[in-house]
């Protein structure tokens, strides 16, 4: 396009100067610039359409014991096709990543867990500050493309039986495109939304909480079709499931829309208690020197100490219940090793649905929490997280112990609402310390917090169990030195988030750089573009009928979602 300017007397081109440059890329940033008529609630529905789907890396969990048989039942075998132990669990794994002639262990495939989170935070580190310059749009494409992708080659590496392939697939590949994918939206949103920073990235992040809530019902639907007395479906399931979300997140990805610098709500400007507030910064800080700024390493610290107590939480709900309860469960006075092998079905499909009960107040108290910080504050919304929980945690052995479920499910539920509730309020933490021109990428710096939390909470859980289990420490007992472990960890974050001060104006860009950022992150072209849009475009806005349709296409799955995982709730709530 020809950009207006002003040629100078010795034919030198100046700031401004008339020059011909070829006009932007489809997936660039100068396209996402919204018309003057671009209605604001068409972001939130695109952000979700990406995070429902990457999400389903939480509902994994469904394809492990299918992968564990695959080669025993093409075989005509009842049972898995065992591999030769190898002596540690790391030797397992590393043998079975190249073996063909056994079947894959649950533990084995219980690391592409660890994987998916390691990757997710490493990616979002990595390229976070690239998603700045480069835009939502391309990140949501590139995310969408890994993901995918992703589990394209997992189908031809559980087709081959190459376990190798399945962890480049979805482990690396597709962990970067959940890192990518989950930071996508956040500097977009927040700078849709200033008057409600916390509510908008928690209706995102809301999403990926509930992705397994859809995909884990539909990969078990789709398994069902697709098995035959010789194949688990998995390989067909995952080819399916590639093909919906590359179309969802694809759709995601064009939908973003970025604001005209200097954009704000109609009618809208800062609240006197928010301008005056000292823990919500006027300025803004470079994302490369977050690094060595102490307030960045502390709320790293909080949401490592939140994550590793409700990741090692979430995957041990269902065992911890069956084993503390155990015959309670279903009116019987036994533990769990004296239940028959139906009372123990029973007991498992009760816990199932206590683990959906979870899932959902996970999804809930993303959107709860991080609305209710944008009127009590970040801080005291951590404040709230670390004391409760410390309280639940402590309390939980004394519920098991007097033998009451109802306090113990509910101690539960409120703690995975406050795990939820943290990744969604932590972005707005971010915004109101550091700023939001490079809100993005400080955030995907952060997530390398929650990839150390998905090893350092699921193992610290594991560990403790087994040995208080070999100390001869009943399984019903077993979980209580765990609970208090939990505890003093939320006790090291409480008093990190109690020293969080506002951040030195000596690390904030000048405001020669925060011009040199801006132009870096295309702004000032983004400037021309969204004037050309609006000389275009100044009086179509956009139709509510388009709004509309957008909350439905996310909404009616996560609808439907919501009923599947209420029936499983209903059921152990009986």
């Amino acid at each position: 396009m020809t950009t207006p300017g002003i040629l100078d007397n010795r034919g030198a081109n100046n700031v401004g100067e008339t020059q011909q440059t070829s006009g932007p890329g489809l997936l660039d940033k100068e396209r996402t610039i919204a018309g003057p008529g671009f209605n604001r609630w068409l972001v939130p529905p695109a952000a979700l359409a990406i995070h429902l789907c990457i999400g389903m890396a939480y509902g994994f969990s469904v394809f492990w014991l299918p992968l564990s048989q695959m080669l025993g039942r093409a075989q005509g075998m009842k049972d898995s096709l065992k591999c030769a132990a190898q002596g540690s669990p790391f030797a397992d794994f590393m043998y079975q990543l190249f073996a063909t002639g056994c079947d894959w262990s649950v533990a084995t495939l219980g690391w592409m867990y660890s994987l998916f989170f390691v990757f997710l935070g490493l990616s979002a580190s990595l390229w976070g500050g690239w998603l700045e310059h480069a835009g939502p749009r391309k990140a949501g494409v590139v995310s969408a493309m890994c993901w995918c992708g992703g589990l394209v080659l997992s189908a031809i590496g559980i087709q081959t039986h190459q376990f190798w392939l399945m962890v480049l697939g979805s482990g690396v590949i597709g962990g970067i495109g959940l890192g990518l994918g989950y930071i996508s939206p956040v500097s977009t949103l927040i700078k849709w939304f200033p008057d409600k920073r916390g509510m908008a990235t928690g209706m995102a992040i809301m999403g990926f909480g509930g992705g397994a809530m859809i995909g884990s019902p539909l990969a078990v639907m789709l398994m069902d079709k697709f098995k035959t007395p010789t194949t688990t479906g998995v390989a067909e399931t995952f080819l399916v499931m590639a093909a919906i979300y590359f179309v969802f997140m694809m759709a995601g990805a064009f939908g973003y829309r970025v604001p005209p610098t200097g954009w704000k709500p109609a009618g809208w400007t800062p609240p006197p208690s928010q301008a005056k507030n000292a823990m919500i910064t006027q300025g803004h800080v470079h994302a490369k020197k977050v690094w060595g700024i102490p307030q960045f390493w502390l709320v790293w610290m909080v949401l490592m100490c939140n994550v590793s107590a409700g990741i090692g939480i979430l995957g041990m709900a269902s065992p911890l219940l069956q084993e503390v309860f155990a015959g309670k469960l279903i009116g019987v006075s036994a533990s769990f090793n004296q239940l028959t092998a139906d009372q123990l079905k029973t007991v498992a499909a009760l816990a199932a649905g206590f683990t959906g009960l979870l899932s959902l107040f996970n999804i809930i108290g993303r959107f709860f929490w991080a609305s209710c910080s944008d009127h009590i504050g970040r801080k005291n919304t951590y404040f709230v997280f670390l004391v409760l929980g410390f309280v639940l945690y402590a309390a939980i052995p004394t519920f098991g112990q007097a033998g009451n479920l109802g306090l113990f499910v509910l101690a539960f539920c409120v703690i995975l609402s406050m795990y939820g509730g943290g990744f969604a309020t932590i972005p707005a933490y971010l915004a109101d310390l550091f700023g939001t021109q490079m809100v993005g990428a400080i955030h995907g710096r952060l997530l390398t917090a929650w990839a150390t939390a998905g090893i350092i909470g699921p193992i610290a859980v594991n560990y403790l169990r087994d040995y208080q289990l070999s100390q001869g420490v009943a399984k019903a007992d077993a979980y209580n030195v765990t609970m208090y472990v939990l505890a003093g960890m939320l006790i090291v974050g409480l008093i990190c988030n109690a020293l969080i001060r506002p951040v030195d104006p000596k690390h904030f860009m000048s405001e020669e750089e925060l011009a040199q950022e801006r132009k870096l992150a295309s702004e000032r072209a983004a400037r021309a573009e969204a004037e050309l849009a609006g000389a275009r475009q100044s009086d179509e806005k956009t139709p509510f009928a388009l709004v509309l349709l957008a909350w439905c296409a996310v909404g009616i799955p996560m609808v439907w979602g919501l009923t599947v995982t209420l029936e499983k709730a209903m059921k152990f709530l009986r």
